[in-house]
């Protein structure tokens, strides 16, 4: 298994002493362009057509990345706490070891080889405020990315989220990944994530995605969550998986639930299935989401 990373720091360093011209080329070329592969699957082009027009540039600042006309002077003391070989070594293994454990239960990986970089979070995203910092992408087989705010909480947490993405990275090698997919599927998905996450870290590096829904609202939460386990198609199902405030924030339709409810919700049903059926969390991350979700009938009217 070949594990590659994309130095992020040295790319920064780079970009923070380049004239205002030259940022977003070396951002776009250096920093993006080992990911194209990841990009094409999205429909991201490295480039726009025409000026103004999107691209990886747009498409980052959407997810949160620091974007490179930011990169300056003001940013050294955060290239310099990621300019770390150690914090690197530690990633890495983050995610060899996630890998390597379903290997052990006998799950061969028709991906072998990886490629991971963590970056830098805008601090004026909303997206990263409400995710206290932190965040990460692993839908696309074979690349594995994380995002934040340097600071001694989000270093402490980007294991499990790498974690969470690896997760993530291995299923979609056996589940087709769809542009009708289902908020089943999400749900399964994303609380089969953070499950393998916390059983790496412990439930102290549960994700804010998780913690900051009250537990008091989660009857009422199920119960919208369940009505629309067939919506299909990440336009609509955006609403449920992050919450009204982001809903607000991107044009979508309020659905009734709080920042992330849909990443609680999945996180608990997935528990929920993993105490019912005693199926370890490796070979419950294959499974089709149809065949979870009939397990968990109960999971919906019971109290969690």
């Amino acid at each position: 298994m070949k594990i590659e990373r994309v130095y992020s720091a040295g790319i920064y360093r780079k970009i923070m002493d380049a004239e205002p011209s030259q940022k977003k080329e070396i951002y776009r070329y250096d920093m993006m362009m080992p990911f194209k592969g990841k990009w094409d699957c999205y429909h991201i082009p490295m480039k726009a057509e025409k000026p103004g027009g999107y691209d990886i540039l747009m498409a980052g600042d959407m997810l949160g990345f620091l974007p490179p006309e930011k990169i300056g002077e003001s940013c050294r003391k955060w290239i310099e706490t990621i300019d770390d070989e150690g914090l690197w070594n530690q990633w890495e293994k983050t995610i060899r070891t996630a890998l390597e454990r379903f290997e052990k239960k006998g799950i061969a990986l028709p991906v072998q080889e990886y490629k991971y970089s963590v970056l830098l979070a805008n601090p004026e995203n909303p997206y990263i405020s409400l995710c206290d910092g932190y965040s990460g992408d692993g839908g696309i087989p074979g690349y594995i990315m994380g995002w934040m705010i340097p600071s001694e909480e989000t270093i402490r947490r980007m294991p499990a989220a790498l974690a969470h993405e690896t997760n993530h990275n291995v299923r979609y090698q056996f589940i087709r990944w769809s542009n009708d997919v289902t908020l089943g599927e999400m749900l399964v998905s994303e609380g089969l994530a953070e499950n393998y996450a916390v059983s790496m870290y412990g439930e102290e590096l549960l994700g804010p995605w998780v913690t900051k829904t009250d537990k008091e609202l989660m009857p009422l939460i199920k119960e919208i969550m369940f009505e629309a386990l067939g919506v299909q198609g990440f336009d609509n199902i955006t609403s449920y998986l992050y919450g009204d405030e982001m809903a607000r924030r991107q044009g979508f339709i309020e659905v009734g639930v709080p920042y992330c409810a849909g990443y609680a919700t999945g996180y608990y049903m997935i528990k929920y299935f993993l105490q019912k059926t005693g199926l370890d969390i490796e070979k419950a991350t294959i499974l089709p989401a149809g065949e979870i979700l009939k397990e968990v009938t109960e999971f919906w009217t019971e109290d969690i």
